[in-house]
C-alpha cells in the first residue's frame, strides 16, 4: 500500500513539473568531411524543441548542392523528472561543385545554426571500395539494332544493413524498358571488403535508330549505421537516409538493314523444331497433332512471328492459340512460342505438309539466316473395313491428247439425251400396268438407326465412319467426307461443325441433331428423283 502511495505522488508531482518546451538551439552537422562532387551526404539538422516540419527553410542550400529526400523523426527525454524534446531533419544532398563549400546558417523561429565549411573533391577520387553503398551498371552491348533486344544490369553495393529502399530503373526516351526475372541477393568481395550486392536486369529494345542515352539507374532508401550517442560508451544503430546514382550511359542503335527480307527478328540464335510421332499411314477423319516450338536467345516475346502453315486441300487445320514467354535461363534471355496445330484429313492420297521458314538477323555475324523445319510426307487411307474405291483412270490433259474440253462435255451431253430419248420412247409405247404401291420405309433403316445411336452416345469420329459406310454403301461406291460433304449444303455445313467441336481449340458442343436433319433431307431428295428421272425431258 505504502509503494502504491510513493508511485503516486511521484507521477503527482511529474506532472505538476512546468518543463521548459521553448526552442533554444539549432545545430547542424553532416556524415562526413571532404564530400565527393555529385555524391550524397546526410544534413543533420536538430532542434531541442517539438517544432513542425514546415518551419525549416532548406531552399538557401539549393545554390550549391542537389538537394533530395528529407525524412523528420522527433523524439521525448525524461531524466530525473526533466523533460527534453527534439526533432531531427535528416536531408540528402550532393554538392554541385568541387573545391569549397558552405553549408549556410539555417533558422527556426530567429534561432540559426552555425554554417558549415565543406571541402568538395572531383569524382572518382574515392576509392569506390571506401563507400558504404554504390551502383555499378552493365550494358550487353554497346551497338544493337532496332528491335533488338539489349540487356541493361544493375548491381546495388551495400556494407551497411539496408532497412528498406528503392531502386529505380533509368530513364529512357525513345526505348521499351523492363525487369526480366526477379531480383538475385548474392555477396561479393571488393577489395577485400565483402558487400551484400541486390543484382537486377533490365530488358530495353530500342524503337528507332540512332545514340540512345540512358540516364542510369537509381537508389533511394534507409540504411542502419553504428553511431555513439553523446556521453554514452555503448554504439547503437541508427537509421540514415541514403540515395545513389549510377553513371549514365550510351547505346548506338542501328537501323533494318536494306538487304534483309521477311518478318525483322534480330537474335543471337533462332531454333525451331516440332514434336509428332510420324507415322506409316493415317486414316480419314483421325486428326493429328504438330506441335512447334520457336526459341530466340536475347530476343523478346513480342518480336516473334507467327507461324504460317499452307496445308494442301484435302487437309483441314484446327491451329490453337499461340502461347508466348520471354525466360531467364543460365543468365541468357530466352523468348519462345509454342503452338499446336490439329490436322484433319479428308480423302485418302498422298500429302505433302510444305517446310516451316522463319527468316532472322544474327546480331554477331551481321547476315540473315533462316530457321527452318523440311517438308513432310504423309500417306492417308481409308478407314477399316470400309468400302475399297473402284479404280479411276486419271484423263489425259487436253494439251497432250489434242482435244478439247469442249469436244467432251458435248459428247458426253449427246450421249446422255441419246439414252434419256430411247428409254422414254420405250416407257411410251409399253403398256401401263398399275404397281403395287412401294414401300416408303428407307431401305437403309437399320444403318440409320446406327447412326442414331452413335449420335446419341457423343463420339465424333464414330459419327463420321458409320455416316462414310451407309452412304457409300447406298450409292454403291465409295465416298470420303470431302464428297458426300458435298452432296448437300446442309450436310457440308454439318460435318464441318462436328469436325471443328472435336478437333480445333474452342472445343464447342457438337450438334448431331443438325447432321441427323441433313441426312433425313438428302435420303427424301434422292426419293424424288428416283420416282421421275425422266420428267425434266418429257416433251409436252
Amino acid at each position: 500500500m505504502v509503494i502504491r502511495q510513493r508511485i503516486l505522488v511521484a507521477l503527482i508531482a511529474l506532472f505538476a513539473i512546468s518543463p521548459a518546451w521553448a526552442l533554444s538551439s539549432i545545430e547542424a552537422s553532416v556524415d562526413r568531411n571532404p564530400a565527393i562532387e555529385g555524391e550524397y551526404l546526410v544534413l543533420t539538422v536538430k532542434a531541442d524543441d517539438d517544432v513542425k516540419t514546415a518551419k525549416l527553410d532548406t531552399s538557401a542550400l539549393l545554390r550549391d548542392f542537389i538537394v533530395g529526400r528529407t525524412s523528420v523523426s522527433r523524439s521525448t527525454q525524461i531524466v530525473n523528472f526533466d523533460s527534453r524534446k527534439e526533432t531531427r531533419w535528416q536531408i540528402l544532398i550532393a554538392p554541385k561543385t568541387t573545391g569549397q563549400l558552405q553549408i549556410p546558417a539555417l533558422t527556426i523561429d530567429g534561432i540559426a545554426s552555425q554554417p558549415i565549411n565543406l571541402q568538395v573533391a572531383p569524382q572518382g577520387s574515392q576509392p569506390q571500395q571506401a563507400k558504404n553503398l554504390f551502383i555499378r551498371t552493365s550494358l550487353s552491348t554497346e551497338q544493337a539494332y532496332v528491335g533488338q533486344l539489349v540487356t541493361y544490369k544493375v548491381k546495388l553495393f551495400l556494407a551497411v544493413e539496408l532497412q528498406r529502399g528503392v531502386l529505380s530503373a533509368p530513364n529512357i526516351e525513345g526505348a521499351s524498358i523492363k525487369q526480366l526475372g526477379e531480383d538475385v541477393d548474392t555477396t561479393e568481395l571488393v577489395n577485400g571488403r565483402r558487400y551484400r550486392v541486390i543484382e537486377r536486369t533490365y530488358a530495353i529494345i530500342a524503337d528507332k535508330a540512332g545514340d540512345l542515352d540512358i540516364s542510369g539507374a537509381d537508389f533511394q532508401g534507409d540504411v542502419l549505421v553504428q553511431s555513439q550517442r553523446r556521453g554514452g560508451m555503448f554504439s547503437f544503430n541508427e537509421s540514415r537516409p541514403m540515395q545513389a546514382k549510377s553513371s549514365p550511359a550510351t547505346l548506338t542503335v542501328m537501323p533494318i538493314p536494306p538487304q534483309y527480307h521477311g518478318h525483322w527478328l534480330v537474335s543471337d540464335l533462332v531454333a525451331l523444331n516440332e514434336d509428332w510421332q510420324q507415322q506409316e499411314s493415317y486414316e480419314v477423319g483421325t486428326p493429328l497433332t504438330r506441335s512447334f516450338n520457336l526459341l530466340a536467345s536475347n530476343a523478346d516475346e513480342t518480336s516473334l512471328p507467327e507461324l504460317a502453315f499452307n496445308l494442301p486441300k484435302g487437309l483441314k487445320s484446327y491451329p490453337e492459340k499461340a502461347q508466348r514467354q520471354t525466360v531467364v535461363r543460365d543468365k541468357q534471355v530466352v523468348a519462345q512460342i509454342s503452338q499446336s496445330i490439329a490436322i484433319v484429313p479428308t480423302q485418302p492420297g498422298e500429302y505433302t505438309l510444305p517446310a516451316i521458314e522463319v527468316p532472322w538477323w544474327n546480331a554477331h555475324t551481321r547476315k540473315q539466316e533462316l530457321a527452318s523445319l523440311p517438308a513432310r510426307t504423309i500417306k492417308v487411307v481409308a478407314p477399316e473395313g470400309s468400302v475399297e474405291p473402284s479404280p479411276y483412270v486419271a484423263a489425259t490433259p487436253a494439251e497432250k491428247s489434242g482435244l478439247s474440253l469442249w469436244f467432251w462435255s458435248t459428247l458426253i451431253f449427246a450421249i446422255l439425251w441419246l439414252v434419256t430419248l430411247i428409254a422414254w420412247v420405250r416407257q411410251r409405247n409399253q403398256p401401263r400396268v398399275v404397281a403395287p404401291v412401294a414401300d416408303k420405309s428407307h431401305p437403309h433403316t437399320s444403318n440409320e438407326v446406327s447412326l442414331q445411336q452413335a449420335c446419341e452416345k457423343g463420339d465424333v469420329g464414330n459419327v463420321l465412319l458409320i455416316l462414310q459406310r451407309n452412304l457409300s454403301a447406298a450409292r454403291g461406291q465409295q465416298l470420303n467426307l470431302a464428297q458426300i460433304a458435298a452432296l448437300s449444303p446442309a450436310l457440308g455445313a454439318a460435318i464441318s461443325d462436328l469436325q471443328a467441336a472435336a478437333y480445333s481449340s474452342a472445343h464447342s458442343q457438337a450438334d448431331f441433331t443438325a447432321l441427323l436433319n441433313a441426312v433425313a433431307s438428302l435420303d427424301s431428295q434422292t426419293s424424288v428423283v428416283k420416282n421421275s428421272p425422266l420428267s425434266p425431258l418429257n416433251p409436252q
